[in-house]
């Protein structure tokens, strides 16, 4: 029966690693790290996020704004505002809240963020960094599944990862963090040939192709290590993840569940980011 990697327990462990951080900052710059969020449009779910997100940051003694703009906001309104955020000398990280208005073209904004403050890690050239092997700004999701692997003892090196799923967000990004810690990486997907042929093979799984219960217990190596970022809803509209947990638990050595497992690490390490990017923006100055 695997060991359950407990999410709650590790992103509070996080929290406090950061309190910590922010109370040091606050002590040495007279000012504490400053977290802005763009939230435009009306969706329901990204008000969620972006109301424990602000939570979160005042909880670990951040400064920073929310600024909530109607659906009716312009493109040339959202580039303006972030590049007033950009020039803003308190602030520190800023992350803009997907989706988008329609007509709002997401690729442009999100390129338009100073990517030393781009603390969700989407800008390119965040991304060319993490694949480079160079310090930057990575995605707090894929950060997340590492930092629980890491609390679950896991051996990465040399260790055989498939990654299903090949998101920009955590896909693509995961597999260059386990790459990144010498792992043997196969990138998988919803149109990888013999997927559980391929599965079977793996020390660790990471599964994130958003399929409620897609990969079996049959599916695994016994002792597998499984993270699952999937966060679906079954027949019965209960949460669950991209992992089948009842069956997979009997085979595993450890398992994220769901809720509970990645989903908490995500806000962990969005504040992680926000206090190394003030550390390093105060750094350069």
């Amino acid at each position: 029966m695997a060991r359950l990697i407990d999410g709650k327990a590790v992103a509070k462990a996080v929290r406090d690693e950061v309190a910590r951080g922010v109370a040091a900052f606050r002590e040495l710059h007279g000012r504490a790290p400053g977290l802005h969020v763009v939230l435009a449009g009306d969706d329901q779910a990204s008000a969620v996020y972006v109301r424990n997100k602000e939570k979160a940051a005042a909880e670990v003694g951040m400064a920073g704004q929310v600024h909530r703009l109607p659906s009716s906001v312009s493109e040339s309104e959202l580039l303006a505002l972030v590049q007033r955020l950009n020039a803003d000398p308190s602030v520190d990280g800023i992350l803009v809240q997907l989706p988008l208005p329609a007509g709002v073209r997401s690729n442009l904004v999100l390129d338009a963020v100073d990517p030393g403050k781009d603390v969700d890690g989407f800008h390119p050239v965040n991304v060319g960094a993490l694949w480079a092997g160079l310090p930057g700004l990575v995605p707090c999701t894929p950060r997340g599944c590492i930092r629980l692997l890491d609390e679950a003892s896991v051996k990465l090196e040399g260790a055989r990862a498939v990654v299903i799923g090949r998101s920009n967000i955590v896909g693509k990004p995961v597999s260059a963090l386990l790459l990144a810690r010498s792992a043997t990486v196969t990138m998988a997907h919803s149109k990888t040939r013999d997927l559980p042929e391929l599965c079977r093979q793996a020390d660790v799984i990471v599964a994130a192709v958003g399929r409620t219960k897609m990969v079996r217990g049959d599916w695994l190596k016994p002792g597998a290590a499984v993270i699952d970022v999937g966060m679906n809803r079954d027949e019965n509209n209960k949460l669950c993840g991209d992992v089948d947990f009842a069956s997979a638990e009997p085979v595993a050595s450890v398992i994220t569940p769901v809720p509970g497992g990645v989903g908490p690490m995500t806000i962990a390490m969005l504040l992680e980011n926000t206090l190394k990017a003030a550390e390093r923006r105060q750094g350069r100055g």
